[in-house]
């Protein structure tokens, strides 16, 4: 189970668990407005929904082409939505000095599930090197502020962009 394509279909189980903590065991959406605009008129199910298709198209599409465009949009995918989140949640639990729902999945479960899903992608060849993990997790990074200060909209644009980048990938950059 080490291998690339088998860890990532783990990313499903980890975010539906991570939502469960958030909005069935705590209320995050109450948390957040406590701190947070509130700019995001979807419900946490259609933001839950929306956010799980798209995650299991990439997988679905990694497991039927396995090249580096398919990898590196799936990465970008689990960055966003699962690792800088997790440093979310930590981060804001600390400097609000209050436990923000969704850290203890975050911590137990993106992190190490993640840690090993970009280990293999890595060690298989489909990141570069340990600067490409940097350069993912600085464009993850900035869709997740963009998506929080903005709204859903980043998700469409986010989204958008990922499918021309992969097929720029296929076509240009990683033939």
């Amino acid at each position: 189970m080490k291998e690339f394509r088998n860890l990532i279909i783990l990313s499903p189980l980890a975010f539906v668990l991570h939502h469960f903590e958030e909005h069935i065991i705590f209320n995050f959406r109450e948390w957040r407005l406590t701190y947070f605009l509130d700019n995001n008129s979807l419900s946490t199910e259609e933001v839950l929904l929306r956010l799980l298709a798209v995650m299991l198209v990439f997988i679905f599409l990694h497991s039927i082409r396995r090249n580096k465009g398919s990898a590196h949009i799936l990465l970008y995918f689990l960055m966003t939505t699962q690792v800088v989140n997790a440093f979310f949640h930590v981060f804001f639990s600390l400097y609000f000095l209050d436990f923000s729902p969704g850290a203890i999945t975050g911590v137990l479960l993106y992190l190490p599930v993640n840690y090993l899903i970009f280990k293999s992608a890595l060690s298989e060849g489909y990141l570069g090197s340990a600067r490409e993990i940097g350069y993912i997790f600085i464009l993850a990074s900035t869709t997740f502020a963009l998506f929080e200060y903005i709204g859903p909209m980043v998700m469409q644009i986010a989204l958008l962009l990922s499918v021309i980048y992969y097929f720029l990938s296929v076509k240009f950059i990683h033939k």
